[in-house]
């Protein structure tokens, strides 16, 4: 199975052909869960398939490296619109992508004939509790407080078609993120496990941010969580709309547009090898 490894801010997945690369959807999760390996496979955050759609212009699978499937990737996003236009699947320079039945539309950046970078339409953001989902007593999770392992923390619940719980602290550079991340994953209070991006804030227009994905651990980026994270700045008063996401691999520009209601995430999209492997 041929097969090519990009990046988004360091946030890292195996990109796979849907249209050449037939695999069985019943050896999907073994298979991801073995090219992820770091020590014996490829390495990466994940697995996406970039298949053929009737609803947009292409489809991605997406997986996560445990092999579990994900709704939404805002950095592997990016890295489909960049394979499928430097492979020539296409020569338009906006495209649509759908996953999980969510349909995001892309304006590709182009420098030197190869996609530099892209600008994505996230959608509106979810804030409805049930719809995240979080369970809670209120309609909305905006700045509740929630116990995890004896340390109450007060979070922020956002919806980006994958659930998130921003929390914001003074100090996230010496966050034991190992320790609490898998607490916060599997809190009772997310059915549905949750991502968490523990956020400081710099100024009104940027913030630093570590996060802890569900099924994948602490990866160097993450695009929906960026988005999150802004939407959770503005609902608590603390940056205007157009806010800089320091990650640990590189920075994401996200703009809420409160009078559209809709999320804009613009960053880079990196390949970084191809290769074959045999499955």
């Amino acid at each position: 199975m041929e097969f090519t490894k990009m990046h988004g801010c360091g946030n890292d997945y195996i990109y796979v052909n849907g249209f050449t690369e037939e695999v069985p959807a019943r050896k999907k999760p073994e298979l991801v869960r073995r090219l992820s390996d770091r020590h014996f496979g490829i390495g990466g955050d994940g697995v996406i398939f970039i298949n053929r759609s009737s609803q947009a212009d292409f489809e991605m699978e997406m997986y996560n490296a445990d092999g579990s499937r994900a709704e939404m990737c805002g950095n592997g996003i990016r890295c489909v619109a960049k394979y499928v236009y430097d492979k020539s699947l296409t020569d338009k320079k906006s495209v649509s992508v759908v996953s999980s039945g969510k349909i995001k539309y892309l304006d590709l950046l182009i420098k030197n004939g190869v996609v530099d970078a892209v600008k994505v339409n996230m959608g509106s953001p979810i804030l409805k509790a049930t719809d995240i989902p979080v369970i809670s007593e209120n309609e909305e999770v905006i700045s509740e407080t929630i116990e995890v392992e004896g340390n109450v923390y007060e979070m922020t619940c956002v919806s980006m078609g994958n659930p998130h719980a921003v929390v914001f602290m003074e100090d996230v550079e010496n966050l034991d993120i190992e320790k609490i991340g898998p607490y916060f994953e599997n809190h009772v209070r997310f059915p549905k496990r949750v991502n968490t991006e523990f956020v400081k804030v710099i100024d009104r227009n940027t913030v630093q941010m570590r996060v802890w994905e569900r099924g994948t651990g602490e990866t160097l980026a993450c695009g929906t969580g960026a988005c999150a994270t802004v939407v959770a700045c503005i609902l608590n008063g603390l940056t205007e709309e157009k806010v800089t996401v320091k990650l640990l691999g590189g920075e994401l520009h996200i703009r809420w547009d409160q009078a559209e209601n809709l999320v804009y995430m613009t960053g880079p999209a990196e390949t970084v090898f191809e290769g074959e492997i045999k499955i």
